[in-house]
């Protein structure tokens, strides 16, 4: 989720950036893959074919170099050209792999929980992976039937301490308080809370099981979402919800979030993952 929404009749979007969802290129010790994860992670996140120097400006690759990894991403079936053109865009060999990499995970999990959230709330939900140490993904959705919904897409990520979500990832972060102030000070908020009052809204996750996110992140929408940890107790998963809080009582409001606290219990348990922090 990111800096603004788009509104449409139907339906208002929640997007990410293409600089979020592409990231910069890290040198490793495998730089051609680090490169081609960049331009696969670029092409997603624009809604049009990229040339090759296009690609190579934006992620500050040489483009003879570019050029060669787009060919073996393009014989892989990872990539497209339009020989017209040739300009790239993904090759439907990823949604092959994206299927795999969903069957028996959180998506299969989930599903289920978040459809019953909307259903009895009207909202949206979805759940959320930790894709990398700095982001998070979303791995599986479920939208309000209503007129105006807030569209959240399937492979949408974000920086892992933004939103609700991020206050839940920072509540078992092994990070010391000045890392975390640092990747704190990079976020992109409509009405960004202190460092101090986020850092009690955090520390009250490990108390309450979810966490809040109250027209900090987008303006007028309200976020809850709930930690689903891994063996040694650390952020893998979420279960969110988000609303336009318009008309809500608080009442409401926290029936909601006890609903999505006590899904993500339930989805821990399939997934045989701690719900230590997410049971009372």
């Amino acid at each position: 989720m990111a800096d603004d929404i788009s509104p449409s009749p139907k339906t208002a979007a929640v997007p990410s950036s293409a600089e979020e969802r592409a990231g910069p290129v890290r040198e490793v010790s495998v730089p051609a893959v680090v490169r081609a994860a960049a331009m696969l992670r670029l092409l997603s996140a624009t809604p049009t074919p990229l040339g090759v120097n296009q690609i190579a400006r934006e992620l500050d690759i040489i483009p003879s170099t570019c050029l060669h990894i787009l060919r073996a991403l393009t014989a892989e079936g990872l990539v497209a050209v339009d020989p017209a053109t040739k300009r790239y865009r993904l090759g439907l060999e990823i949604l092959t792999l994206a299927k795999a990499a969903l069957r028996s995970s959180i998506s299969d999990q989930a599903q289920p929980y978040l459809d019953e959230i909307v259903r009895k709330f009207m909202v949206t939900a979805f759940a959320v992976s930790i894709s990398e140490p700095e982001h998070y993904i979303v791995t599986a959705k479920s939208n309000s039937p209503n007129a105006i919904r807030l569209q959240v897409d399937l492979g949408s990520r974000f920086p892992a301490l933004v939103s609700a979500t991020g206050r839940c990832v920072a509540a078992y972060s092994s990070l010391p308080p000045r890392a975390l102030k640092a990747q704190f000070d990079r976020l992109r908020w409509h009405r960004a809370p202190s460092f101090e009052e986020w850092q009690a809204q955090v520390a009250a996750v490990r108390t309450q099981g979810y966490a809040v996110d109250d027209g900090n992140y987008i303006n007028g929408i309200y976020i809850v979402a709930a930690p689903i940890l891994g063996p040694e107790e650390e952020f893998r998963h979420a279960i969110v919800a988000l609303c336009i809080k318009a008309g809500w009582e608080e009442a409401q409001l926290r029936e909601l979030a006890e609903m999505v606290r006590a899904s993500a219990a339930e989805v821990a348990e399939g997934l045989r993952l701690s719900v230590k922090a997410v049971k009372k």
